[in-house]
């Protein structure tokens, strides 16, 4: 616990000397990410909308020797010859750099932000990200163990429902967690957190979310949690689902549920699995039991605005991807605000007799579509 404070005190003498006219903004806690374009032109987030601020640097040199330092003091390294730069700082905030040639405005850079606050479902609730009878549907799904796929765009709020999603997996389990870099938080019992690693200078010691999707299942996992998943370990999960880990989940960056189910599969043939069209098809479908769509709005509210059922593939080939809740109905307030909640749809899930059978407080009336 000393060494992980020691170097985070490290890291934020860097900021503070470094990028001297951004750190009032990284210790204001309503900004969630600060994104530098150019040393003449830097944009903050705030509650999901964007605006620029007065900052500035000196000039290009001075931000370039700003992100040399910060890449140092997490023992990384940024080039001409390697001009992109994608790590975890020390207190958990993520941090992008891309330098020219490849960025024509100059150094670019954002930070992510990262925030130790915990919400409940009861939270999320309240900040009408989703309905009550929404979240307990996901509750009773977390229960019977079905697999998750949670979608959306970048800065959505996807690792945030996963987190959510984790802390009601029952009692009993053993739950492996794979990141790229580690966010998630999760209140568990048996959890164990695994977080890939970037080749070094010569180009060696990668090890990817691939690879430690395989190591997991030697490791006895009930249930596999995919902070996100973007290449081709998706035929990993796949198959993990599809044998025997029930309850096992995963994000993708898609805009729709439909979207999701066709980019699962593009990512799984991206790999070297020799399986056919329809072969992969079923196996999707056989591996993903629901997606949750999460969206950023306009007004830069992030809400779940589908809950949909996989059922399978149509006629024709696309996939059966049923809504169960959705947001039927947004409406602009007069402050600028959209609101809308997540209702029922009137479609029964097709595992009604699972919840019957369980004894699940969650009746068929649940998911009749308000008048």
């Amino acid at each position: 616990m000393a060494d992980n404070q020691d170097k985070i005190n490290v890291f934020k003498d860097a900021i503070k000397q470094n990028l001297g006219p951004v750190w009032k903004y990284l210790d204001d806690k309503t900004v969630s990410e600060i994104l530098i374009n150019s040393a003449s032109e830097i944009f903050v987030e705030r509650k999901g909308k964007l605006e620029r601020v007065p900052e500035s640097f000196a000039d290009e040199d001075t931000l370039r020797a700003a992100i040399n330092s910060i890449a140092q003091s997490v023992g990384r390294r940024i080039s001409e010859e390697e001009p992109r730069l994608d790590a975890r700082l020390p207190d958990g905030s993520r941090f992008a750099a891309v330098i020219p040639p490849c960025s024509r405005k100059g150094s670019t850079l954002s930070i992510r932000k990262f925030t130790n606050s915990k919400i409940s479902f009861g939270d999320y609730i309240k900040l009408g990200a989703i309905s009550e009878d929404a979240a307990r549907f996901l509750d009773v799904c977390m229960f019977l163990g079905k697999n998750i796929l949670v979608s959306g765009g970048t800065g959505s709020g996807k690792t945030t429902l996963l987190g959510l999603l984790c802390s009601r997996i029952p009692k009993g389990y053993r739950v492996i967690v794979i990141e790229d870099a580690s966010e998630l938080q999760i209140e568990y019992e048996h959890v164990v957190f695994f977080e890939t690693r970037q080749a070094d200078g010569q180009g060696k010691g990668e090890v990817s979310i691939k690879d430690l999707l395989k190591s997991s299942l030697r490791l006895r996992p009930d249930r596999i949690i995919v902070g996100e998943v973007r290449s081709s370990e998706a035929i990993e999960l796949i198959n993990a689902m599809n044998t025997g880990h029930k309850g096992s989940m995963g994000t993708v960056h898609a805009n729709n549920p439909d979207d999701a189910m066709v980019r699962l599969e593009a990512l799984a043939q991206s790999g070297d699995a020799k399986i056919s069209e329809k072969a992969l098809r079923q196996q999707v479908t056989s591996a993903i039991d629901l997606i949750i769509q999460v969206s950023r709005f306009s007004d830069g509210s992030r809400k779940v605005s589908h809950i949909s059922e996989v059922r399978g593939c149509l006629p024709d080939g696309t996939y059966d991807v049923v809504p169960i809740f959705e947001i039927l109905d947004m409406k602009r307030t007069p402050e600028g605000k959209l609101e809308g909640r997540v209702e029922a749809t009137g479609n029964i899930p097709s595992f009604m007799d699972e919840i019957v059978d369980n004894n699940l407080p969650f009746p068929r009336a649940k998911f009749t579509r308000a008048a």
